[in-house]
């Protein structure tokens, strides 16, 4: 599992680290059933405090990505279909509402905006 800790990043750690094992597991990196390496083992090698990465671990199992098991380690958790689709649409609604500040600046109208997306969609399918 690779994660990078930027710590010039507004986030605070055990957010960048939360995010980064969320994105591998809706991605599909991370498959239901692999086992994520120890609280310990992951704190020691982004030298970081265990405190740090047990909070990233907890919110982790809070939102349902992954689940521990108690003397045998944390596992990334069966998906539910529609907690990924959530997470998706809030990442499109993002983008949606960084493009419409985008449009505003330069003055494009929203169906501009539709017709680029259509002509994206049809290069999709040549």
């Amino acid at each position: 599992m690779n994660i990078q800790i930027n710590n010039s990043s507004d986030d605070p750690i055990y957010l960048q680290i939360k995010n980064q094992i969320k994105a591998q597991i809706i991605s599909g990196k991370l498959k239901p059933g692999d086992k994520l390496p120890s609280i310990r083992f992951l704190a020691k090698e982004l030298r970081i405090s265990m405190i740090t990465t047990k909070r990233a671990f907890d919110e982790l199992q809070l939102d349902g990505f992954i689940n521990s098991v108690q003397g045998k380690g944390n596992f990334v958790s069966s998906q539910n279909k529609e907690l990924i689709r959530e997470e998706y649409l809030k990442k499109i609604e993002e983008k949606i509402t960084e493009l419409k500040e985008l449009s505003e600046i330069t003055d494009i109208s929203i169906d501009e905006l539709i017709q680029m997306m259509k002509n994206i969609g049809e290069e999709n399918y040549e």
